[in-house]
């Protein structure tokens, strides 16, 4: 038996944006009315969809399910009554790391709204790897690599290389002695371990622990971290950028961080190795949706500006 579809749309607006009042706002209706529709749902699958505990609202586990397994078929729906009316769909939401969002994707979007200007892109930063649902976003960018119903692409494969601000790249060379670049380079190469005298600074975000950015780039020249170092510890690798670009010492960053196209750049790549931190990087969307003019345009746009990242 079909469920009474008018519930439908109601209960994926209240999922999506996780609030009552919101989804009435989205869908034109008052706030009663969609309790009302999620009421009469509830009632015809005999499940709770939320949990409701004073003003925060949250699925249950019956609801993810639900949701997951209907949302595709609402946007197929959507997807044939458009077709029909000679209307394709330009809005599109990508949920991307915050620092891949600031440092890398913002800096191009000129470039994606000069090539589809009926693009309409939302950008969902996450902190940690987005959920892959509908509810979440309709593109993601994401170190995962499986989930059915979705088709995976690989990006590029993440890089960490020590950088410091301007200024402080003086002070490494007035207190390793180093006049030229040459000199630096052959310093910097035969004595990895001098940077040890410079505060470091390291990120929790990419290994779960601080210090461990440091230990493995070491590692990879086949050296141990060094003992007495200074370190100055940040949550996320943004917050160790911005202590760089502030003089604060030297802190591993990656590749997209230090784009070409961010014209505001403050940051040197000091001459010393790079390491890969086994992150790969893909871009993620429903397989059912592959034939989505607009999934097809962003797809295109993200491998071809993808290629002059260091691989």
């Amino acid at each position: 038996m079909l469920p009474p579809l008018k519930s439908l749309p109601v209960f994926e607006a209240v999922a999506r944006l996780n609030s009552f009042s919101l989804a009435a706002n989205e869908l034109n209706i008052s706030q009663s009315a969609v309790s009302h529709q999620i009421r009469i749902l509830e009632n015809h699958l005999g499940e709770s969809l939320f949990h409701r505990q004073g003003r925060n609202l949250e699925l249950t586990k019956e609801g993810k399910h639900y949701l997951d397994s209907i949302s595709n078929s609402l946007l197929q729906i959507e997807e044939a009554t458009n077709h029909i009316k000679g209307q394709q769909k330009t809005h599109i939401r990508l949920a991307v790391y915050s620092s891949f969002a600031v440092y890398w994707l913002i800096p191009r979007l000129p470039e994606l709204k000069h090539l589809y200007p009926n693009l309409e892109l939302s950008i969902e930063m996450s902190h940690g790897t987005p959920d892959l649902s509908d509810r979440t976003a309709d593109f993601f960018i994401t170190t995962e690599k499986e989930k059915r119903g979705f088709l995976f692409e690989s990006l590029y494969q993440e890089e960490l290389f020590p950088v410091c601000s301007q200024s402080y790249f003086e002070t490494i060379k007035n207190k390793l002695g180093a006049i030229t670049h040459q000199e630096l380079v052959n310093k910097l190469s035969s004595t990895p371990s001098s940077l040890a005298q410079f505060p470091l600074i390291t990120s929790y975000s990419i290994y779960d622990r601080h210090i461990e950015d440091w230990k493995r780039w070491f590692a990879n020249l086949k050296h141990p971290l060094p003992e007495h170092i200074q370190f100055h510890r940040f949550s996320h690798l943004m917050l160790a950028y911005e202590a760089a670009k502030h003089s604060l010492g030297i802190a591993l960053v990656n590749d997209y961080m230090m784009s070409e196209k961010h014209d505001e750049t403050t940051l040197i790549r000091l001459p010393c190795s790079s390491f890969k931190t086994g992150d790969n990087f893909y871009i993620a969307y429903k397989e059912s949706r592959k034939d989505e003019d607009a999934i097809r345009s962003l797809r295109s746009w993200l491998k071809k500006e993808a290629k002059n990242l260091i691989n």
